[in-house]
């Protein structure tokens, strides 16, 4: 349909000048006819609507209203009161909290952020269709900020979103939000994919999350971010905002690693299995990327492998360069922790990495990380700098559950306030590496240098990578 015929139909004026660009880009090979993703073409297809997807996806969108006791501070302080109305038990209140959920499984499970829920005593989900229900935390993952839900609807089936596969997302896909903002009800807004893979949004560990330009508010946490087909593509999380309002920059947990956390939790899970390779990386800077002869910074540098472990087993050396796993483009630590979460423990990625300007490949075989040495937590006590703490034997295991980057070495799980390691400021998960020069691999090796007493001790911390020495007299 040509622009002169458009006019003679009273066509508005914004969509001849649409279609005028849209010529344009076809002229330019912009908008192919073999291309799956296409702009419009006709007024018809501009004045096309997402109300069919929104009507079919929006009963699997559900709020979520938890609730949890907690104790004022203030116990029954008059002022306090007239602020905050009189408290229930001797100083107890109750606080309330606004989410949004997805139903993925027709017999009840539902997923969410983890924020939404922690702590709660009480989570009702309350259906599109005003039906209420008491939930059950399946699976509480802090790390992902994902939680898995389970509500008892008696047998009968719920809608449920069917996931599409985050992986073949592309920046331009048009997306739609729905969730509870502002707990003002159930709202549908409309963006596109803004950026993929972004790992420095600092919201949750396993950092890797789909940018929209969609409207996300307070409230619309755990909601769904829809493809245009009415599939989850990801679950909203968080935004970026100064004023605690939408600014266009919001941020969803891609479907894939939701879905790992659903199916972990649907087979009997409490935990999601992290998988272990081995090895310790350094993002790939561009001084780093010159010295290594790189063109631009990519990848990951292997600083230190474990022996015995996945890395060392596949071939890989200190100094080599990971660029690639499973053919996607490792530009950071998040890329390459996320690429392996997903594909999860058990399963072979194919890392694709650089030796002395060399590209080569290897097959590495993701496993659970093993604790060995045992923790061995044990409290010190006696006359000595470290008295009150109680400290542990570092492994990949006990790393992972405590979310350190060293896997071994013996570290301060807890302080007693009135113990001497806590008054000379140790803090919990400060690494010892010496005491008096020796050094300090184990617990029971800790505990052998604490028996001697000299005049002065001498003691070496390592803290959040910086190193801390302290010189204590007796």
């Amino acid at each position: 349909m040509d622009i002169d015929m458009l006019r003679d139909n009273r066509a508005p004026a914004w969509a001849v000048i649409s279609l005028s660009l849209l010529t344009v880009f076809a002229q330019s090979g912009l908008a192919s006819a073999d291309d799956t993703r296409v702009v419009p073409t006709s007024v018809q297809q501009v004045q096309l609507s997402f109300a069919e997807v929104v009507r079919k996806a929006a009963p699997a969108v559900v709020n979520i209203y938890s609730k949890r006791t907690v104790r004022s501070a203030f116990g029954e302080d008059a002022l306090f009161k007239k602020f905050f109305g009189e408290r229930q038990g001797g100083g107890e209140r109750v606080q309330s909290a606004l989410g949004s959920g997805v139903i993925v499984r027709a017999d009840g499970i539902i997923v969410t952020n983890n924020h939404v829920i922690e702590g709660a005593d009480e989570i009702v989900v309350a259906l599109a269709d005003r039906r209420e229900f008491e939930a059950k935390v399946v699976l509480a993952d802090e790390r992902t900020d994902l939680a898995i839900l389970r509500v008892n609807t008696g047998g009968k089936p719920l809608p449920f979103l069917t996931f599409h596969d985050s992986d073949q997302a592309e920046v331009g896909d048009l997306v739609l939000a729905i969730g509870n903002p502002f707990g003002v009800g159930q709202t549908v807004t409309s963006g596109i994919i803004s950026a993929l893979a972004r790992t420095q949004a600092g919201i949750s560990d396993y950092g890797f999350f789909i940018q929209t330009d969609a409207a996300i508010n307070p409230g619309n946490s755990g909601g769904a971010l829809l493809t245009v087909d009415g599939k989850l593509v990801g679950i909203n999380t968080a935004i970026y905002s100064r004023s605690g309002g939408n600014i266009g920059i919001g941020f969803a947990i891609p479907a894939n690693m939701v879905k790992l956390v659903v199916d972990t939790a649907a087979g009997g899970g409490r935990q999601l299995a992290r998988p272990w390779l081995g090895m310790g990386t350094q993002d790939v800077t561009s001084d780093v990327a010159r010295s290594l002869g790189l063109d631009r910074p990519v990848g990951v540098i292997v600083k230190e492998l474990t022996a015995g472990g996945p890395a060392e087993q596949a071939g890989l050396e200190r100094g080599d360069v990971i660029t690639k796993i499973d053919g996607f483009e490792v530009n950071d630590g998040q890329t390459l922790r996320f690429r392996a979460a997903t594909k999860g423990v058990g399963n072979t990625v194919i890392l694709t990495y650089l030796r002395k300007s060399e590209t080569r490949t290897a097959s590495l075989k993701l496993a659970r990380p093993p604790e060995n040495p045992p923790r061995n937590v044990t409290q010190i006590d006696g006359h000595n700098p470290l008295e009150g703490a109680t400290v542990a034997n570092l492994s990949p295991a006990y790393a992972e559950e405590l979310q350190v980057e060293q896997t071994s070495g013996v570290i301060v799980v807890e302080l007693s306030r009135k113990g001497i390691a806590a008054r000379l400021g140790m803090r919990p998960g400060d690494i010892i590496a010496e005491v008096n020069n020796r050094k300090i691999t184990s617990v029971d090796v800790l505990k052998e240098a604490v028996k001697a007493n000299p005049d002065r001790w001498e003691l070496t911390v390592n803290r959040g990578g910086r190193t801390l020495r302290v010189s204590v007299s007796d």
